[in-house]
């Protein structure tokens, strides 16, 4: 961070003995303390200066010196924003206090935290792997997200802007600011102004706090992680409509390859690793856990390109005043016009997002991924099927039976290495549910091919949990491990002695003891278990401090490591007679006086229900695309087995009743796609809560399908489809189990009815 700076600049100098006696008396540094300041060329606005003693580094934010713009360089705001932001872990440097007697160094300022890390003046990220290059955009759009998702009540920022109605504010603030700048007329800029007032957004009610200024060179990156450690520049922010500073962020990636205008501003196309728009929007949305549809991006970006030639023109007019912060300042005035046609042209295209006309269309990049996953299967997944069976069938009865096949872990690092790993989770894969269920689907026709890509269950459902609700220590911990596949994880909800299909029924108790929490119960299915890399569960428990008048806010969940005392394995289940020992087991799990770190609970006491609802949407949606790949698989045995057998002078294929049984399975089989691809957008484009209808009519529906496409292979197949020279009997105990698994069918029925009975009485009575 420190090549940034510049000694101080002739218009910029202060009193550096003043602002010593300052500081000393706030305790903040020693009056025998010696004072070094240099001025950071970045800070278009206001000036920022590095102070430093021999013990202590601060950043020093002020007003620049002379006449300034009306309603411009408010350093109050900045630090109050900040100082509501850093309690809640939010990324900003500390800020110490902030200081409105002009007698001290001539201008209000404010003193905060130096935080150390690098900071990209290009968003372009030269010198940066592809790799880190999309691990770096990824975590500044989390970041934003998370700033979007903030509390506004929480923070204390009464009065801090004026909510709804935010867009309209802005083009008529940055139409004054830039009017009052101007040093020549620029009619793109005139014209660009009527039009955004002309095309204001139809609803513009959502309010967050919005930083107003959310770009790569006000981000301060970790030294080696591809984490932001520190947000800089809130002079802008304010509350209001948060597309308006995602749509600030995207703008780079609609700059022509021709324009250059400003040494640092430059086209993004072509530049390897950096994300899409359509990739980073998905990004956005999953964190936020909105749909990813966003209407009035045309009007957004035109607005930020507009914010931006009015941000240039003030630059210059500065420039003109002889108080610019930058030293390039000169330049800005080349950039007004050729922005301001840039946002026109952007304004009037018909579409600059994702693709949206078919519902259930992958993004390209999705179309790409699933076509790798195709060829990566049938290369390397289908051949070693054989090599897989013989591994199980050897060790039936030998603890070895509870280790991955080194096949699997071998296709494991050639899939990582083909970058199809963590398929699954979107703000990692960049993919949209819609994307993954297509994947999923040529994952389904492999039992253990899941695992290949780091795409098994219930590792997925885990991962899901720790990266939507984790802290930041509970990822470092469990999450990375689990996202580079060195560890693996179970989910012990289930109980044997309570109907579990009311999981209000869990009786397995929780707690606090100081500070730790101690844990007693039973468990069982809990998938995956037995596998020697299961290190850490997610148990689902009733915690015993909450109120029991809400059915629904009385469990928990908590991480407990497997090796904790008191954490027994008792025995795996079988399934129609099998371990299942290639998924790791479903084993019995009792929990006796365990006791794990306070720090270990996920979200809070009485969240367990909030957080399962957030997990399970996804699984679901995972296991009935793989359930319809499993039936693509066994329709295709059926078919063989027809047209190669003979009954009674004629192919099997060709008695009636087999004809129809193969055109009722591809009925069902399509109809099951299309419902489950909807499923999908609806999760993408309403979110988890909104689809909740949608999913339950999947689980219902797949599982069905399923069970019956592989029964009528079986029958087709005769003595063969239930012996172990066809993988059909194996087939069916994985669909037939997927109609109890994550909830009965008569469960997700009951929601379905109730849903529906909501929506139809919705309707009734908007018609009064």
């Amino acid at each position: 961070m420190d090549e940034l700076t510049t000694p101080v600049r002739q218009q910029h100098k202060f009193n550096v003995s003043k602002l010593l006696t300052y500081l000393s008396g706030k305790s903040l540094v020693s009056n025998n303390d010696t004072l070094t300041v240099r001025q950071y060329s970045t800070g278009q606005s206001n000036p920022t200066f590095l102070i430093q003693t021999p013990s202590n580094s601060f950043v020093l934010r002020k007003k620049p010196p002379g006449e300034l713009l009306p309603g411009a360089h408010k350093v109050d705001r900045e630090y109050r924003v900040q100082k509501a932001l850093f309690p809640t872990g939010f990324p900003v440097p500390q800020p110490f206090l902030h200081c409105t007697d002009s007698e001290v160094i001539g201008t209000e300022f404010y003193l905060m935290e130096h935080v150390k890390g690098r900071i990209f003046s290009d968003q372009r990220l030269p010198g940066v792997s592809p790799a880190e290059r999309t691990a770096l955009y990824v975590a500044a759009v989390e970041v934003l997200a998370k700033l979007h998702s903030l509390d506004l009540a929480s923070l204390n920022l009464e009065g801090y802007g004026k909510g709804s109605g935010y867009c309209k504010r802005q083009v008529s603030t940055w139409t004054k600011q830039y009017d009052a700048a101007a040093h020549r007329d620029i009619p793109a800029m005139n014209e660009l102004s009527d039009w955004l007032m002309k095309n204001l957004p139809a609803s513009d009610n959502e309010v967050t706090l919005v930083h107003g200024d959310f770009r790569f060179d006000n981000l301060i990156f970790h030294p080696t992680e591809a984490r932001v450690i520190a947000v800089l520049d809130w002079e802008l922010s304010t509350t209001g409509q948060p597309l308006a500073d995602l749509a600030y962020f995207l703008m780079h990636h609609f700059w022509p390859t021709t324009f250059n205008v400003i040494s640092t501003i430059g086209s993004l196309k072509g530049i390897e690793g950096i994300p899409t728009v359509a990739d980073l929007i998905s990004i956005y949305c999953q964190c936020r856990g909105i749909p990813s549809a966003l209407p009035s991006l045309n009007f957004y970006l035109a607005l930020s390109i507009f914010k931006m030639a009015g941000i240039a023109q003030g630059i210059y007019a500065r420039h003109l005043l002889g108080n610019a912060s930058a030293p390039n300042a000169a330049e800005f005035s080349q950039c007004v016009e050729p922005l301001a046609k840039l946002a026109l042209e952007l304004a009037q295209r018909s579409d600059t997002g994702p693709t949206e006309g078919n519902l259930f269309l992958q993004t390209a990049k999705g179309q790409a991924v699933r076509q790798q996953v195709k060829d990566f299967m049938k290369q390397y997944v289908f051949p070693a099927e054989e090599e897989v069976a013989e591994y199980y069938s050897k060790n039936t009865q030998s603890p070895q039976r509870w280790h991955t096949p080194q096949i699997i872990e071998d296709l494991k690092v050639k899939a990582r290495e083909a970058g199809l790993w963590n398929l699954f989770l979107p703000a990692v894969s960049g993919l949209s549910q819609l994307d993954y269920a297509y994947i999923a689907e040529e994952t389904g026709r492999c039992l253990f091919a899941p695992e290949v890509f780091n795409c098994q269950a219930p590792d997925t459902g885990n991962m899901e949990v720790l990266h939507m609700f984790g802290s930041e220590e509970q990822k470092r911990k469990w999450l990375e491990p689990l996202l580079r596949g060195e560890i693996r994880s179970c989910f012990c909800m289930t109980e044997p002695d309570v109907a579990s299909s009311d999981a209000t029924n869990i009786e397995c108790t929780l707690y606090r003891d100081g500070d730790n929490y101690i844990i007693n119960g039973k468990k069982w299915w809990s998938s995956g278990a037995g596998n020697p890399k299961c290190k850490v569960s997610i148990v689902m428990c009733r915690s015993s401090s909450q109120d029991v008048s809400s059915r629904h806010g009385q469990h928990s969940m908590i991480l407990v490591p497997m090796d904790t005392p008191g954490v027994k394995l008792v025995r795996p289940l079988t399934v129609f007679g099998q371990d299942d020992a290639i998924h790791g087991g479903h084993f019995e799990v009792h929990f006796e006086n365990v006791c794990v770190p306070a720090a270990n609970i996920i979200l809070g006491e009485g969240r367990g229900f909030e957080i399962a609802q957030g997990r399970l949407g996804p699984g679901r949606l995972h296991h009935c695309m793989r359930a319809v790949g499993l039936a693509e698989l066994a329709l295709e045995l059926l078919c063989q087995r027809a047209a190669s057998r003979r009954t009674f002078g004629k192919k099997l294929y060709q008695h009636e009743v087999v004809a129809h049984c193969i055109a009722e399975c591809r009925l069902m089989i399509e109809q099951t796609r299309l419902l489950t691809l909807h499923a999908a957008h609806a999760l993408d484009t309403l979110g988890s809560r909104a689809a909740r209808k949608e999913i339950a009519m999947i689980k219902v529906a797949a599982a069905r399908m399923a069970c019956y496409v592989v029964d009528c292979a079986i029958q087709v197949h005769g003595g063969g489809g239930v012996s172990g020279d066809f993988p059909l009997a194996q087939m069916y105990s994985y669909a037939r189990t997927l109609r109890i698994a994550d909830g009965p069918d008569e469960v997700h029925l009951s929601s379905i009815a109730r849903l529906e009975l909501r929506d139809q009485l919705k309707k009734a009575q908007a018609k009064l």
